[in-house]
């Protein structure tokens, strides 16, 4: 059932590579001499016929989906056609929830997916959800998520016991907060209906301003805050205006207290059978992807926070936290790092105290 539900809802993507043109420049033309034909008929035959299924949590035209969409393209690129990823938006599958499960069982051999969404599972993924912890800068946060030991080894090892390998960690932007009421200080989040992933670390973090936090997945999101359900949310500023958000919320904070954090992932299973060849190309790909989708993301936030302010028709107010307002939030923030070791971490906070050195060490 679960296959069938994927191959109904496939939205295609093969006619990208047709016309086998080669943005890197080194195709040339197919009559220049035989040596162009040669190369594709020997990197076809490096590689057998496949076809992958990518799933993410966002629609098509959002970073997850346009990662996903790009990778596919370098894929079918690399092997001439002859590994074929199809990339699926957000709820063919489900909730976010249902497309971890898809992915555990081999439904699908890659996601982009949330820590945010596998927190009940793998409890060291709730990291992500302290405020506070990487830098303002989205730059600095991107290179420490590229680096960083705690995340790409010791986190990683933790998803593989679920039978889940991240291969990247990527930003998606910094998180920004939308309400009606413009969320400025703590005291504006006393008994505000706040809604979140299912993340108990996130609960935890918005409780520490005096929120009630609500898990909610984001296929409901909009109906929930038109009717009130609950009052605001959080989310890079692309998302907040790309999925409509900012029709049903007066206010946008830009308060960079997080970032979105993304990973692209394997079914473990799936990915240690693979030929060596291959887990090569996916690593290679994926690797290279790592800057392409950090440009993307920020335009995509530049872009749509411009949209935002100039919107006349549901306009928004923007309002972006001092220096001063931020660090009001930080120090009811900092008291949660406690909050995880104590009864989130299953390894005494060994990951968060190796991270938090390795942020010290990357802003010196």
């Amino acid at each position: 059932m679960t296959l069938g539900l994927f191959l109904a809802a496939c939205g295609g993507g093969d006619d990208t590579d047709e016309t086998n043109t080669g943005d890197n420049g080194d195709s040339g033309t197919e009559t220049d001499s035989g040596d162009s034909g040669s190369e594709g008929d020997s990197a076809e035959a490096e590689f057998e016929s496949d076809t992958w299924r990518f799933i993410t949590e966002e629609v098509e035209g959002q970073v997850q989906y346009v990662y996903a969409e790009e990778f596919a393209k370098r894929i079918s690129d690399k092997t001439n056609g002859a590994i074929t990823v199809e990339p699926y938006e957000y709820g063919g599958l489900g909730s976010e929830t249902d497309q971890v499960a898809a992915l555990q069982d081999g439904a699908v051999e890659m996601a982009v997916m949330s820590p945010g969404f596998t927190g009940n599972m793998v409890m060291e993924g709730q990291i992500f959800a302290l405020h506070f912890l990487f830098p303002e800068s989205v730059e600095k946060t991107q290179e420490i998520l590229n680096t960083s030991e705690a995340i790409n080894t010791d986190l990683r090892a933790q998803y593989e016991n679920h039978g889940i390998t991240p291969l990247a960690f990527w930003t998606e932007g910094a998180m920004a907060w939308s309400s009606n009421i413009g969320l400025e200080e703590p005291s504006d989040f006393e008994g505000f209906q706040m809604r979140v992933q299912d993340s108990p670390l996130m609960m935890e973090s918005y409780k520490a301003y005096g929120a009630e936090p609500q898990a909610l997945s984001w296929g409901e999101l909009y109906t929930a805050l038109d009717r009130g359900t609950v009052e605001g949310q959080e989310n890079p500023v692309f998302f907040i205006y790309d999925a409509s958000f900012y029709e049903v919320q007066d206010t946008v904070t830009i308060s960079n207290h997080n970032n979105y954090v993304a990973m692209t992932t394997v079914n473990t299973d799936w990915y240690n059978g693979l030929d060596p060849k291959v887990q090569a190309l996916i690593d290679e790909t994926v690797e290279e992807m790592q800057s392409w989708v950090y440009e993307e993301q920020d335009r995509q936030n530049s872009e749509f926070l411009e949209q935002m302010k100039n919107d006349t028709e549901h306009p928004t107010e923007v309002i972006e936290l001092t220096e001063e307002q931020r660090s009001a939030f930080k120090e009811l923030a900092l008291p949660v790092r406690d909050y995880y070791k104590e009864n989130v971490s299953t390894v005494d906070g060994a990951i968060l105290d190796k991270l938090v050195g390795e942020i010290e060490a990357a802003m010196e």
